[in-house]
């Protein structure tokens, strides 16, 4: 068994680019059935408002000591990135607000083996359907379209449920050196910063499942063909 642990923030353009190379290279890796895909929290800007009170391009110029102008330039590259992969992102419309509560009921969808679909759904919500990812309303209705219990959610965002886990697992990423999302460890041996290739995902892949298992059998064998002691062996 190979496990793969996935740093990312749903509000990170890279990491929904990231998210959906890897699982293209995964889907046509030969031994994926034997992969254990982990995702931990991440924040690009804990600081972040729980509304918008600007558009997006003003914000992240702010942020990020720039002019509009050079904000929607950026924003241009991220979309164009992110067309190569067949998802669509709106910085018309998105919302740059504060991911740490969704972070909380993503560990909760995980004690549920649903941590792989919220992903997927909060990082759509957010880049293309400009989705306030800090609104408890709009985050209970996200996840009641994915079967989970709604009563059961407006719990945990009323409480402090999950957050020493959000918490632990931000820091876990400072210990081990992430500097930026998406981070990807493989087996705690290889680390791959950024939204790779899926050329480049396949590669890691294949090189590392190698390495854990250097005497692998290939096709189908014919047992027939092959002695073990009982067919060939002579005792002496």
């Amino acid at each position: 068994m190979m496990k793969i642990e996935i740093w990312s923030d749903f509000a990170c353009p890279f990491c929904y680019i990231g998210k959906t190379r890897f699982e293209q290279a995964l889907s046509e890796f030969k031994h994926k059935n034997k992969i254990e895909v982990v995702y931990k929290a991440y924040q690009l800007n804990p600081n972040a408002p729980t509304k918008m009170t600007k558009d997006a391009y003003e914000t992240f110029a702010e942020g990020h000591g720039m002019t509009k102008e050079q904000a929607k330039q950026r924003f241009d590259m991220f979309t164009q990135n992110a067309k190569t992969v067949g998802l669509e992102y709106r910085y018309d419309i998105i919302q740059m607000t504060n991911t740490f509560d969704a972070h909380r009921l993503a560990k909760w969808a995980n004690t549920l083996k649903k941590e792989d679909e919220i992903t997927a759904r909060f990082m759509k919500a957010y880049f293309t359907e400009g989705k306030n990812l800090a609104d408890h309303e709009t985050l209970i209705h996200l996840v009641e379209e994915l079967g989970l219990d709604p009563k059961e959610a407006k719990k945990i965002l009323t409480s402090k449920d999950y957050a020493d886990e959000v918490y632990n697992q931000i820091q876990e990423a400072r210990q081990i050196g992430v500097q930026g999302v998406p981070f990807f460890v493989l087996n705690r041996k290889y680390g791959i910063s950024g939204a790779q290739a899926k050329e480049y995902f396949t590669q890691a892949l294949e090189q590392i499942w190698k390495e854990e298992n250097p005497l692998e059998v290939l096709g189908d064998q014919d047992e027939s063909q092959s002695c073990d002691h009982d067919e060939c062996g002579v005792d002496l």
